[in-house]
């Protein structure tokens, strides 16, 4: 038995010893493979801490600034449905034609009652002229003849009214009656809505609203939306709700492709200043779900591990992973190698 165990023990000795040529090699090869990188020429950025307005997300709805539901001044029926939604309109463009033949007739008899009291009247200037004719009757054919010219002018306009006009540019968005319907005042018909002044509606917290003020720009995102929009405080309620406690508050925002009324938006509300530090957003690569930067070390590319928060403008911050004073690469990132060696461009 003593001698298997040094018969094993000189094996695994003997084992151990022939290993050591070959760690050794591969170390020597990976060091030879490394220090054969080509040198690659790269711009840096020296790493700080900059200071940012923090804020907090308040959700919000985008809608239109300038909206009608359009109903109409008469009772009659719907003889012509002029739009669909979707349609764009202009200012005083035909909606909708009730049937006006009742308020026609009314017309008719109204200027046959006029011509008459004008007639009259004439008839009775003549008289008076020749003190045929009282004062009293005189002036009592005036007042026929100004009521029968008031009477005509009221159902014309009551005609009028049975054309349906829209009352500013704008787009059908919804279509609530249909041709043989009765219309009536208060009878919704139509909805339309400006597209091209919107605002983000927004119930901000009572803790946050001190922060606002009418006039402030504020950030607002938008998911169709690629970019940051900027929006400008326009109204704030003066009251909170007594439910949710929030103030609601509007932002007037500036026309941008793939706005449209309806759409979900974030706004940020300031609520303090925070410091971090920040790099380009070039110099962050993003590897599954791994993000990393190469920071220049005795003129080597060294990669790092870095968790990064939000984006300012062109730029992001770094939670970890990065000291101020550090240079870190920020072009050709992407093609760098850990350990290669670099030449900063000055």
């Amino acid at each position: 038995m003593t001698q298997l165990r040094y018969s094993m023990k000189r094996f695994l000795l003997s084992t151990l010893v022939a290993a050591i040529p070959i760690l050794s090699g591969c170390h020597k090869a990976a060091e030879q493979k490394q220090t054969e990188l080509p040198s690659a020429t790269v711009r840096v950025q020296t790493v700080e801490r900059k200071s940012r307005a923090a804020t907090e997300d308040v959700v919000g709805t985008v809608r239109p600034k300038l909206s009608a539901v359009i109903e109409a001044k008469v009772s009659g029926r719907i003889e012509q449905m002029l739009v669909v939604p979707g349609q764009l309109v202009k200012a005083g463009e035909k909606l909708v034609l009730l049937d006006a033949h009742e308020i026609q007739s009314r017309l008719d008899q109204a200027a046959a009652a006029r011509q008459q009291a004008e007639s009259d009247l004439k008839r009775d200037t003549d008289l008076i002229q020749q003190k045929i004719l009282s004062q009293s009757e005189f002036d009592n054919a005036q007042s026929k003849f100004r009521i029968a010219a008031a009477a005509e002018a009221e159902a014309k306009t009551m005609l009028d009214y049975t054309l349906i006009v829209a009352p500013f540019h704008g787009v059908i968005t919804r279509k609530l009656a249909d041709v043989g319907d009765l219309a009536a005042p208060g009878k919704p018909l139509l909805q339309m809505e400006n597209p091209e002044t919107l605002r983000l509606e927004a119930d901000v917290p009572e803790a946050l609203v001190g922060n606002v003020k009418i006039g402030d720009k504020l950030a607002v995102r938008i998911a169709a939306v690629a970019s940051e929009i900027e929006g400008t405080v326009a109204e704030i309620s003066p009251t909170a709700d007594p439910n949710s406690r929030t103030y609601l508050v509007k932002l007037d925002l500036p026309g941008a492709t793939g706005l449209r009324s309806g759409q979900f938006g974030r706004v940020s509300v300031p609520v303090g200043e925070a410091n971090a530090i920040r790099v380009s957003a070039g110099a962050v690569i993003q590897r599954g779900q791994m993000e990393m930067v190469f920071v220049v070390l005795n003129s080597h590319a060294q990669m790092r591990l870095v968790k990064i928060g939000i984006r300012v403008g062109d730029e992001v911050e770094l939670v970890s992973g990065l000291d101020s004073g550090e240079q870190v690469v920020t072009d050709n990132v992407s093609a760098l190698t850990d350990g290669q060696p670099v030449t900063v461009k000055p």
